[in-house]
């Protein structure tokens, strides 16, 4: 299944993508795509719809972040070879995880503002991990039990507070509002046959940036899921972003390319849908 939620932002209905590419209501059976929807019987539930027979939504709304009651959304650094050498990084030997706040969580194509006194704002297509169970010391024969799906996500970056403002302390270049773009679409474990063989990409103003798979990635899906519920227990609705292939501005010789008000931003993974977004300049926000 394709899972989404829309509707003006705060206001989200949960929808589901039929095999026509049609966007159906699911509010009559679900209240949201959120951590109670996500557990394994739910979502075999849902499974036996007939997508048809639910309402048609018409016209164009807005997509929101694929899922809502995020408890944790971690992040893996350094996750693939190739990126890890663009940035001049040796390769872990164990997957470096971080947190970026979930109050960066927003729609697949929402503006991306630029954080006040940002100079270096940058961009990583990523596979995004939606947990479904709770998960405790998981074997990693045993990880992809535990993950309810998965969806694109834009990591966006601000290089110079992540690096530069107190040391490495990536949380603070990672978390800024409008970071954490989320969907279009959950897509079901079931219909995602190797997560570790999805072609992947990213244009700046319609020029390739990044076009790697998830095929180059240091640590696989099951490997992070069993390596991190080593360390904090895992719940359903959190949201493991797993790193990103090369192409980012920070890596780019001999001078790196930032981000700009007015820049725009597309990127896919292969069967988990597109994204574009806006650059825009920074504007405070009512409290």
């Amino acid at each position: 299944m394709k899972l989404v939620r829309y509707g003006p932002a705060g206001k989200e209905k949960p929808g589901l993508i039929d095999a026509d590419g049609k966007l159906r209501d699911l509010s009559r059976k679900v209240k949201d795509i959120g951590p109670d929807t996500l557990a394994p019987a739910k979502l075999k539930e849902l499974s036996r719809l007939d997508p048809k027979k639910l309402p048609l939504v018409k016209g164009r709304p807005r997509y929101g972040a694929c899922v809502t009651g995020v408890g944790k959304f971690l992040a893996i650094g350094l996750n693939f070879a190739d990126h890890a050498k663009e940035t001049g990084s040796p390769i872990p030997e164990n997957p470096i995880v971080f947190f970026k706040s979930t109050t960066c969580i927003q729609g697949p194509n929402d503006p991306i503002m630029l954080p006040k006194d940002s100079t270096q704002t940058d961009w990583e297509v990523e596979l995004g991990v939606v947990i479904g169970r709770r998960a405790r010391y998981v074997e990693e024969k045993d990880a992809l039990k535990y993950v309810a799906g998965y969806c694109l996500i834009n990591d966006v970056s601000e290089r110079e507070f992540q690096l530069k403002r107190g040391g490495a302390q990536w949380g603070k270049g990672k978390g800024c509002d409008t970071f954490g773009p989320l969907g279009p679409w959950l897509v079901t474990r079931d219909e995602v046959r190797d997560p570790q063989d999805l072609d992947m990409w990213l244009d700046i103003n319609g020029k390739r940036m990044q076009d790697g798979s998830t095929k180059t990635m240091i640590f696989g899906v099951a490997k992070l899921v069993s390596d991190v519920s080593r360390y904090m227990t895992l719940e359903p609705g959190d949201v493991i972003t797993t790193g990103t292939p090369p192409g980012v501005g920070m890596g780019i010789k001999p001078t790196p390319q930032y981000l700009k008000a007015g820049d725009s931003i597309e990127l896919g993974i292969a069967g988990l849908g597109t994204q574009k977004q806006k650059v825009v300049a920074y504007k405070a926000r009512r409290a």
